[in-house]
């Protein structure tokens, strides 16, 4: 998020310096996602205002990634390859035709299939299928590919990207904020600060309750894998209660993920690994064939109503990218978009204005 905004800012001729806390760009929650671009899939009834926000980052998306190929001349890892929505028995299948009502109402692009039909799109699919929901526009990234264009596109449009560089404290005086204060006690001083430190947002001081955006770490555990006869066994997202498994397009595949509520806890454990495999197995039993790459968890940075902070803040000079739950990956061109045009003095959707947050506290167990 913070390389996105940083890039972005450059473009319109601002200077900017991205402070990364670790020793590499995007080796926190950016390296663990998924990379699903998903709103319509992830629809919920009662967050209406987040899936526009979506539909708009997804739109923006296309564009958004050629530019970043030609700014870096890296490929960022995109892959225009719809999902399916899939139900094992009869009180699934009964859940995806409410989720199919759903959608439909809002004007969505999803169609309903036959086990027969989401078959033959994906003949790897459990015969044990009992229903399916094709949502063409729902597409994924792989965020490692897109995290490491993004560090270049930053470097290669002006602007200075330091790791290892870990913001202790916010500095604010007569009114405003002036900069930041390194953990060594180096001063970097600025007109403006964007905040966009993930999970980790609560470990930030310096910043009056009342100004503060509460975040609390939301932990999943996640598998990669990879199929040794290469691509082919999977070329559309699948979602199924529990889980989801990701294609990249080259024979790897991510599945994931729990959602727990475990305090900044990153230990993975046969029981989370257990759950996602069993769950995907009932759906594409070949899921078993693949090798297994790497199991990690990672922190979803979470506000106390699941909607992101984006845009200016209470104090004059701080700035807000932080809170995007699941939806992170999906929202980095339109948050961009947002913060780089609240900078420049343009309005910010009120639904997520940061100042909604006036002295709400973080969640007991979620600070640093």
């Amino acid at each position: 998020m913070g390389l996105a905004v940083a890039w972005r800012a450059a473009q319109r001729g601002l200077r900017v310096t991205v402070l990364e806390r670790a020793d590499a760009p995007g080796a926190g929650t950016s390296a663990v996602a998924a990379g699903m671009l998903a709103p319509i899939s992830e629809t919920i009834a009662t967050e209406l205002p987040l899936m526009r926000l979506g539909l708009a980052s997804v739109d923006a998306y296309p564009e958004f990634v050629d530019d970043l190929s030609d700014a870096s001349g890296m490929d960022p890892g995109y892959l225009r390859c719809g999902t399916l929505l899939a139900a094992r028995d009869g009180d699934e299948a009964e859940a995806l035709g409410r989720e199919l009502e759903l959608r439909e109402s809002l004007g969505l692009a999803v169609h309903r299939l036959r086990s027969s039909e989401a078959r033959r799109l994906e003949p790897a699919l459990a015969p044990a299928l009992r229903l399916a929901l094709e949502v063409p526009d729902d597409h994924a990234i792989d965020p490692r590919k897109l995290t490491a264009a993004l560090a270049r596109a930053v470097t290669a449009a002006g602007g200075t990207l330091r790791c290892g560089a870990a913001v202790e404290e916010i500095g604010v005086s007569g009114g405003r904020v002036t900069g930041v204060r390194l953990a060594g006690g180096e001063q970097v001083y600025a007109e403006h600060v964007v905040v966009a430190a993930g999970a980790w947002t609560e470990a930030v001081r310096g910043l009056p309750a009342q100004a503060r955006v509460p975040i609390h770490p939301v932990k999943g555990q996640i598998l990669r894998l990879h199929d040794p006869a290469g691509p082919g066994l999977l070329t559309r997202v699948l979602r199924m209660t529990g889980g989801y498994l990701v294609p990249r397009g080259d024979g790897r595949y991510v599945l994931g993920a729990t959602m727990e509520e475990r305090g900044f806890d990153t230990t993975v454990t046969a029981g989370g690994a257990f759950e996602l495999l069993r769950n995907a197995f009932e759906l594409l039993p070949s899921v078993t064939e693949l090798v297994i790459d790497e199991l990690s968890a990672g922190l979803r940075p979470t506000t106390p109503d699941n909607a992101p902070a984006i845009g200016p803040g209470s104090i004059p000079g701080l700035h807000w990218a932080v809170g995007h739950h699941r939806h992170g990956i999906l929202l980095t061109p339109i948050t961009a978009e947002l913060v780089v045009g609240a900078l420049a003095g343009e309005a910010v959707p009120e639904e997520f204005s940061p100042t909604r947050f006036a002295g709400v506290a973080a969640p007991a167990g979620g600070g640093s």
